[in-house]
């Protein structure tokens, strides 16, 4: 998988980099088929403590995932973010296995068969 990681107006250093791959690269755990991740820092004019703002997009075939958070820390953000698309990924994992399963025709003539 392809990380891309866009920082306007300032500079990552290694740490900060070193850290989203290690996140990052967790994902196809949930989704084999991941392309691409881009991945967004970027600091909010506010007064707020809350100005460090992390937004990641994963591209895999047919569908793409994106989640956004703010927190006080590049770290936390990206946790955040991680955090959210692995709900998303789960969500949909188990959206298309329950849509997969076939129904048998044969099983609710059994059952109609049963009722009367």
């Amino acid at each position: 998988m392809e990380i891309i990681i866009e920082s306007p107006h300032f500079t990552v250093n290694d740490l900060l980099t070193e850290y989203i791959t290690k996140k990052v690269n967790k994902l196809p755990h949930y989704d084999e088929r991941l392309l691409k991740a881009e991945v967004w820092l970027r600091l909010d004019k506010s007064d707020t403590d809350e100005n460090k703002i992390c937004e990641i997009k994963l591209v895999a075939p047919r569908k793409n995932l994106f989640a956004k958070c703010n927190s006080t820390t590049f770290e936390d953000s990206i946790t955040e973010v991680i955090h959210s698309l692995e709900k998303q990924m789960r969500k949909q994992k188990t959206k298309y296995s329950v849509g997969s399963s076939k129904i048998n025709i044969e099983d609710i003539e059994t059952e109609e068969a049963e009722k009367e």
